[in-house]
């Protein structure tokens, strides 16, 4: 075999495994990317039994206090717009609004041991709690998915296949400011 052939070999060799290089990183970026899509709707999915939840609790707790207005309209409120929010950063915050009245709603429950006795109060409340632990989880999720999908992007030389592809950065779920102080509550 002639040193060109070898050259041309060598070069042709090395142009394949370039390009299936970049086949296989383009397609790890790809199910990256759509796992963290994927986990975001699991977020939302977890959003909307949350707020399924929510008049069903409401409904339950009215009956028994009706003097508490102000804390249901906030969460009617928050709910409604949680409905009309348009993208993922409208929605995480109204998310926030709608667990900052559940946290007054939560304080209120736990003030009136008749309320708190309530089988379907109870009931209720217990759903609610694991919904919010689900959701939790599957934020937690979600900023796992983000960073992974992050740190592909930006690693060399992924990170040029990356920019060559359009991939770009994704958001990682951020509580609302505030969201670490405990409700207030005026009885």
């Amino acid at each position: 075999m002639t040193t060109t052939k070898k050259i041309t070999l060598a070069i042709l060799a090395l142009i394949i495994l370039i390009v299936l290089y970049g086949w296989t990183s383009y397609n790890s970026l790809v199910s990256a990317k759509e796992a963290a899509t994927a986990q975001w709707q699991q977020v939302e999915t977890q959003y909307q039994r949350r707020l399924d939840l929510i008049p069903n609790l409401v409904a339950s707790v009215q009956g028994i206090m009706k003097q508490e207005q102000t804390v249901f309209a906030a969460l009617a409120n928050a709910r409604a717009h949680y409905s009309v929010a348009q993208t993922q950063d409208d929605r995480a915050v109204a998310a926030g609004q709608v667990e900052t009245a559940l946290g007054r709603l939560l304080a209120v429950v736990e003030n009136y041991p008749t309320l708190k006795s309530s089988d379907t109060v109870q009931n209720l409340m217990t759903q609610l709690e694991g919904t919010e632990n689900r959701v939790s989880v599957e934020r937690q999720r979600y900023n796992d998915d983000v960073e992974a999908y992050e740190v592909a992007i930006k690693r060399f030389p992924r990170s040029v296949i990356a920019s060559w592809f359009g991939f770009s950065d994704m958001q990682y779920f951020q509580a609302d400011q505030g969201a670490a102080e405990a409700p207030k509550v005026n009885l």
